[in-house]
Order: structure tokens, then sequence, then C-alpha cells
């Protein structure tokens, strides 16, 4: 019914029943992993007026957690209408915020993954309840919208970056100025450096 794909690896559809109405996938080396999607197989839909709820379960570290030391958080939901989700892990860390409300705690044949390995819970539930949720901070992969604003604040700030060493060049075209190829170079350096620095530095521009 339901099926996985971690960046950079496999498609896994070995998902495990917890229950009646929870399901799970064991995420393995789970530090290297940045996005995952969850999708329907198509196999089986939901029940009229179900979805389901997606969390993500990280051994514990100082915060509430149930299931013998998992913290788990909400990262968001698929139903029939939405068949797909795609989630960013990379900032996903119990530390950040407040665990979810063990939703897993009663499954006995779910066991708490290794030091290095998560889970992916899936839990059956009806969707005006899921809808009320509210999913963990930074899971929500980039949106087009968030793609053509980056877009847009790079190209002002090279614009304005670039505009400030324009030169008027003797014996070529008085009414154009010139910007020299190193500025280019400078400007690219030093975008790509504090990107690497802060991946969302160019909001603040």
């Amino acid at each position: 019914m339901f099926g996985l794909v971690a960046s950079g690896r496999l498609v896994n559809t070995s998902v495990q029943s917890a229950g009646p109405n929870q399901f799970f996938f064991t995420l393995e080396q789970v530090e290297g992993i940045n996005h995952i999607v969850v999708f329907l197989t198509g196999e089986l839909p939901f029940s009229d007026g179900f979805a389901g709820a997606i969390y993500f379960g990280w051994p514990g570290a100082g915060v509430e957690a149930g299931l013998d030391g998992v913290a788990w958080q909400f990262l968001g939901y698929i139903s029939n209408d939405k068949p797909s989700a795609i989630f960013k892990l990379a900032k996903v860390k119990p530390s950040e915020g407040p665990a979810e409300q063990n939703p897993f705690g009663q499954c006995s044949m779910m066991e708490a993954p290794m030091t290095h390995d998560a889970l992916l819970g899936i839990s059956v539930e009806p969707l005006a309840q899921i809808r009320q949720l509210t999913p963990a901070a930074s899971t929500q992969a980039s949106s087009q919208q968030t793609f053509v604003e980056f877009t847009q604040k790079m190209l002002e700030n090279f614009s304005n970056y670039a505009s400030s060493f324009a030169v008027d060049v003797t014996g070529i075209n008085p009414s154009q100025t010139y910007i020299p190829a190193s500025v280019l170079n400078q400007w690219f350096t030093t975008f790509q450096r504090r990107l690497q620095m802060n991946p969302d530095f160019w909001k603040s521009l």
C-alpha cells in the first residue's frame, strides 16, 4: 500500500505493520538522507475520509520520547487526493522542538531503531483529525514559489553588486558602461561561500 524513496537510494516498498492501522519503514544510516518521498502504491486506497499521518521517529535525545526512546515528530500526510509527499529531513532532530504525543506507543511489534537508524511511521487516521496537526519546522521541501523567490533575490544581488563596479572605457561607446570580468568571479565566489555557510542567507537580501 505504501512506498518510500530516500534521496540517493532505491525505492523501498518493504513497509511493516505495527497494528491494524499503523505501519512503518526503517531508515538505515539516516544521517545520509536529506529528503524522502512517501507515496501510495495504488494497490489499496484509503477508506473514505481517512488519510495517512506521517511521523519521523528519531532515537530520543533529551526530549520526552515513547517506544523505548523514540521521539516522534509529525511531518505531514498522504491521502487519496494527495497520494505522495516529499519531506526534508536534514534539520529534523528531537532537540529542535517538542516531540509529538507518541502515536505508536501501543505497538509491541515495532522496535526502537539503532543509534544511526530511524523510523518512518504512517498512522491511518481521519483526515479531519490529521489536518489539525502542525508539521515539524523545516520539513517541507522547497516549493516552486520559493525557487522563484530565490532566483529573483540572487539576480538582484548580482545586478547591484556588478553595477557598483561599472566603469567608462575611453574610445568605446560613451553611452555605455562596462563591468570587468573579474567582478563576475568575485560575486560568484562570495555568493557561493555565503550560501554554503547559511543556505537561507538570501532571504535577508
